[in-house]
């Protein structure tokens, strides 16, 4: 059984808030685009750099997935602002931090072991 919520007009902070929370997940997807094609054009981790793509194209699917991600949490939070429910959950939040940690894992060792 579906429940039908009426929507409303809701207070123009909470709009503007999503709306901050959704640039900053675009700022963050774009410093992924920028850190994985970094990686792959400036990082010498070796004779064939293959370690360096790996980090490359690692960032650069996990900004291509944040953006997404982002747009669809804004939907997401703005219909439920809308209506008055609760904020959907979300794992993007972890996703990034465990791979941005990872990533930096990867490369602090890599680094170390030249």
């Amino acid at each position: 059984m579906t429940e039908e919520y009426e929507e409303t007009e809701p207070d123009y902070r909470f709009t503007l808030a999503n709306e901050r929370t959704y640039l900053a997940y675009l700022r963050t997807s774009l410093a992924c685009y920028a850190g994985g094609l970094s990686a792959v054009q400036f990082l010498d981790l070796g004779p064939d750099r293959w370690p360096a793509r790996i980090i490359g194209v690692v960032l650069v699917t996990v900004g291509i997935i944040t953006t997404a991600g982002a747009f669809r949490r804004w939907q997401q939070n703005l219909a439920a602002i809308r209506r008055g429910g609760p904020l959907p959950l979300t794992r993007l939040p972890l996703m990034l931090g465990a791979t941005i940690a990872v990533v930096g894992l990867i490369g602090l060792i890599f680094s170390l072991w030249r």
